[in-house]
């Protein structure tokens, strides 16, 4: 028994692994290439348990392709399984985003370097966008949901934190669908304004304990896509307490972007910008840890999540108010990535393909890249 238990968890290992350094495109790029390999090719799963687990870690803050990975670690090799699902996926994307910051630090002046930002942020903000139209098809399902998205965009244009924009939003669908008349949604609702501390505290020493810290609370609160996180560094780290300039988060993104593997390991690259390898490390684990607590809750309490009407009702309204978080920000680091009229150009002809043909956004970003480092070599 115990030699198969050992072969399960070294192939769980090494497949995770694999896909740690391989897995280029995104959350959901990640999620299908599980799906193919631990549903269809290797039967670890059913269809039908796949898409409960995927449910599940949708209920949660947290990567959700990181957390599936976690997901499918637990039901094949239990509480072990877990953890090794979830850092054999996490632990060779921060590897590469801690190399590239590294990299970035030491010659992020060298022309070469500034010519390859030059073409990948355009680039990047393509792919923020087509993500952004590719999630507002699934998440606008009623009239109410636009309003609170809307509400969520003013909100963010007014300076309120992001917290704040995404447990209103998601609190007052509740209010809005299961208490009409008030009552027990009054009571729900006032939960709202216990999130305002989390967005007028002072500013932490941007040592690393800070760094811990602030990247712990995000990992703790953040719903929705990765690409929500920018929301989160820009709100703090950039407008509130000046650790990093509008250019050098929009450079972390970049590196988040053309690595395998989670996109939360952009906090890889501004914990190593910001304190080195040890803030690499710190930033790391601080925003991933809590996603293996959350899923390791899903595993004790997913049957009764499941069935969760005012859950999902929370959830919708969190992730329309995410997506206006992601449309504020993006417009904004716009002015950090569309400087010239090659920018522009490089943006829309990313855009293009992106919604024409679907290719991987890595080859794209690469692309982009080499581009920015011609036009600046015949410049």
């Amino acid at each position: 028994m115990k030699p198969a238990r050992m072969t399960v968890r070294l192939e769980l290992a090494l497949f995770f692994l694999r896909l740690g350094f391989t897995a280029f495109g995104g959350p959901a790029a990640h999620i299908s290439l599980m799906e193919q390999e631990a549903v269809r090719r290797r039967k670890w799963l059913t269809h039908e348990e796949f898409l409960d687990l995927l449910g599940a870690t949708n209920l949660v803050p947290g990567p959700n392709s990181t957390q599936m990975a976690m997901c499918i670690g637990y039901r094949q090799a239990g509480w072990l399984g877990l953890v090794l699902g979830g850092a054999c996926f996490i632990v060779p994307a921060a590897l590469l985003t801690g190399v590239l910051a590294w990299v970035y630090v030491r010659y992020g002046h060298l022309p070469q370097v500034q010519g390859f930002l030059y073409g990948v942020k355009p680039i990047v903000l393509a792919v923020v966008f087509q993500a952004i139209w590719g999630l507002c098809r699934s998440a606008f399902k009623t009239r109410p949901l636009f309003v609170l998205a809307l509400a969520a965009l003013a909100m963010s244009v007014l300076g309120f934190h992001p917290v704040i924009a995404l447990l209103g939003t998601g609190l007052l669908h509740v209010l809005v669908t299961h208490f009409p008349g008030g009552g027990q949604g009054k009571t729900l609702a006032s939960g709202w304004w216990f999130a305002l501390p989390m967005g007028v505290s002072g500013i932490p020493a941007a040592g690393l304990a800070g760094i811990f810290f602030f990247f712990l609370k995000i990992g703790s609160i953040l719903y929705g896509s990765g690409y929500v996180l920018l929301a989160f560094l820009q709100a703090d780290l950039v407008d509130r307490w000046h650790w990093l300039t509008r250019t050098q988060l929009l450079d972390a993104v970049a590196a988040g972007q053309i690595t395998p593997g989670p996109v939360f390991t952009t906090a890889t690259f501004i914990g190593y910008v910001l304190g080195g390898w040890s803030g690499a490390v710190l930033a790391t684990v601080g925003i991933f840890l809590p996603s293996f607590l959350f899923v390791a809750l899903l595993g004790l309490f997913i049957v009764k999540l499941r069935g969760s009407k005012a859950t999902a009702a929370f959830l919708d309204g969190v992730n329309v108010g995410a997506l206006a978080l992601m449309a504020q920000v993006s417009w904004q680091l716009g002015g950090s990535a569309l400087v010239d009229a090659w920018t522009i150009l490089i943006g829309l002809a990313g855009a293009f393909l992106l919604v024409r043909f679907r290719p991987n956004p890595t080859w794209l970003i690469l692309g982009g890249g080499a581009v920015g480092v011609v036009l600046q070599l015949a410049a």
